[in-house]
Order: C-alpha cells, then sequence, then structure tokens
C-alpha cells in the first residue's frame, strides 16, 4: 500500500517467523517484528510498540483465529 514510499514492511519479507501463527512471513506475528510498518509508518521495537499491537484489530482477530496455539512472540 505505501511501498513506495517506506519500503516493504519487514514482516512481508523471508524470515525465521515463516509459519509462525499459520502465516507467511511474519505475516501473522507482525508485533514481533521490529519496523513493521502500521498506520503509513515505520514502527519501533516490539517493546516500544508491544502496547498498540495488543489494541490492534489484526492481532486480536489471529489471537482468535489461533486459539490455544496462538504465540504472542516467535520460539
Amino acid at each position: 500500500m505505501n511501498e513506495k514510499e517506506l519500503g516493504v514492511c519487514p514482516a512481508a519479507l523471508p524470515n525465521d517467523c515463516n509459519g509462525v501463527n499459520h502465516g507467511r512471513n511474519g505475516g501473522r506475528i507482525c508485533w514481533a517484528i521490529a519496523g513493521t510498518l502500521c498506520g503509513a509508518k515505520v514502527q519501533g521495537a516490539f517493546a516500544a510498540k508491544f502496547q498498540n499491537c495488543m489494541e490492534c484489530e489484526f492481532q486480536k482477530e489471529v489471537h482468535e483465529d489461533e486459539g490455544r496455539f496462538f504465540e504472542l512472540y516467535p520460539k
């Protein structure tokens, strides 16, 4: 969406989170990946963005989808 202005979101790139929460790359654990693009701006590290991410509708949806298998942070 904002790729021309901000570049590719790190959650969309190949990384060690592939498959976590049944997602591709870091797509379903984006809250744990530093520098993701959310709200049309670059987000910071996990600790800096954690509170906002816990209120995110997408994170809540993934949590509900995964149920007891939900991973908040990759192992």
